[in-house]
């Protein structure tokens, strides 16, 4: 099952000022509390773990990824 996750990332600007933007993420979990998990797991091990808040996780109506990879 595919969750979508919003996320609320603080970011520097070109002039150095700081802006909150909102990125989505299409997470492969069981529940949404497993999404989110997953995303603050992602997040933290990344460049900016302290720079981030989840805003919502939702269902999403999305039922298979196809790759051809």
């Amino acid at each position: 099952m595919f969750y979508e996750v919003q996320v609320e990332v603080l970011t520097e600007t070109d002039t150095g000022r700081l802006k909150k933007i909102k990125e989505h993420y299409l997470v492969e979990a069981v529940s949404c509390t497993d999404a989110e998990a997953k995303t603050y797991g992602y997040f933290e091990s990344s460049d900016f773990p302290n720079d981030f808040e989840v805003k919502a996780v939702k269902e999403s109506k999305i039922l298979r990824v196809i790759s051809n990879g």
